[in-house]
């Protein structure tokens, strides 16, 4: 039945666009993708700090806590590492950095569950209890929320890169007007 719709003939080719369309280095929305890092990052590596200055045991699962979450020595040091990294992105900036807020983000959502599941079990070896769980999905809904914003959506203006990347033929004739030379 279906044989004849694969095979038509007819197959328009698809334009992929990369998540790392050129971007100017001066565009409104590289300060998003830094405010966002940098935030994010800036509260994990206070977070990891506070963690190691109590001198929680490295895999240590008892109940210790910092700032109303459960810790301990390896997430401490994680979180200062994932810190950092989201801060050297607020430096870089542009689509490096909301290509690393969306990464982080979706890597934060995935160890919510992981953990989630993880939760009374012998392998809760980051200590993680369900406050840590909601803290990493708000985390990760923040961080692709900074990343995306600007490059996804239904609703992006005109001039936007990224639509621009999206839509080529209405760039194209945009370019166009009546004494425009590719028109003789």
């Amino acid at each position: 039945m279906a044989a004849h719709v694969l095979h038509s003939g007819t197959r328009r080719p698809r334009r992929r666009v990369t998540l790392n369309e050129h971007l100017p280095v001066d565009h409104r929305l590289s300060t998003i993708y830094r405010v966002g890092a940098g935030l994010m990052g800036l509260v994990l590596v206070v977070f990891g700090i506070l963690g190691l200055i109590d001198k929680i045991g490295f895999f240590d699962t008892g109940g210790d806590t910092v700032a109303g979450l459960n810790t301990n020595g390896a997430l401490s040091v994680l979180s200062i590492c994932v810190g950092l990294l989201l801060l050297v992105g607020m430096v870089i900036g542009g689509n490096f950095a909301s290509t690393l807020n969306m990464v982080a983000g979706v890597a934060f959502i995935l160890s919510g569950f992981v953990n989630l599941g993880l939760l009374d079990t012998s392998f809760n070896f980051l200590a993680f209890r369900i406050q840590n769980v909601l803290f990493s999905f708000v985390v990760g809904i923040l961080l692709m929320i900074f990343g995306m914003y600007g490059r996804v959506g239904s609703a992006l203006p005109h001039d936007n890169p990224y639509w621009r990347a999206r839509h080529p033929e209405p760039v194209r004739h945009a370019g166009r007007g009546p004494h425009h030379p590719e028109q003789t």
